[in-house]
Parts: structure tokens; sequence; C-alpha cells
């Protein structure tokens, strides 16, 4: 199938391809590996995500930043003994956006991994 082809072998599925579902903010590789860690539990820890994600502290914290500002995490500032520390958690709606973000990334293999129909034209 070329790309001339593609539009008119789609027509009769009329719902948007799958990457229209994906979201900017929680799609970016870093974000996208916050929220995922973050779902792994209650609340985790700035060194512990820098760690895990394998990126430096400010670049962590520009993407907490994006995500907080969007209402999906909060980060809470505080102690353990006398180091500081800073934990992050999922919001309900950063809950809700990775899942809406998992249900598009399927959508995506499911439409890759289906048997693709034969050409209509043989040889071409």
């Amino acid at each position: 199938m070329s790309v001339e082809d593609s539009s008119t072998a789609r027509d009769d599925h009329e719902e948007p391809h799958p990457t229209q579902a994906l979201d900017d903010t929680v799609h970016q590789r870093v974000r996208l590996g916050i929220l995922t860690v973050a779902r792994e539990a209650d609340r985790i820890e700035f060194g512990f995500l820098k760690k895990q994600l394998a990126v430096t502290d400010g670049n962590l914290s520009r993407h907490l930043k994006v995500l907080e500002e969007s209402g999906l995490i909060t980060v809470e500032k505080g102690y353990a003994g006398r180091r500081p520390r800073t934990w992050i958690a999922l919001t309900p709606e950063g809950t809700q956006a990775l899942d809406a973000e998992l249900r598009a990334l399927r959508a995506l293999v499911r439409r890759l991994e289906a048997p693709r129909p034969a050409p209509e034209h043989p040889g071409t």
C-alpha cells in the first residue's frame, strides 16, 4: 500500500489514528518515566527517580515542574533526618493521564500488529 492509497484504505475506520490520543506532556520520555515509576509506589524520592531515569538534577527538576504545573504529580519537600529530601507522588489526574497514554500506546501496537490486507494490485 502506498502513501497515496493509505487514506482510502483507512476510510472505513472512522476512528482517529492512535497517535492522536498521545499526550505531549505525558509522552515525553523522561516525564513518562516519572509517571510510570511514581505509579509503582505511594511516593518516590528525587534521588531514586534520578538514578532510575539516568538524568541530571536540573533535567529532572524541569520535568517535575512541568508535571506538577499540569496537576499530574505533587512534589513534597521535607527532611529525612537532617538531610533535605523531595518526594513525588502521582495525583488522581496523573493516574488517569498515564492510563490514557497506555491505552493509546496499546491501540498503536494493536494497529501495527493487525494483519494487513493483501495488495489490490499484485506487483505494485
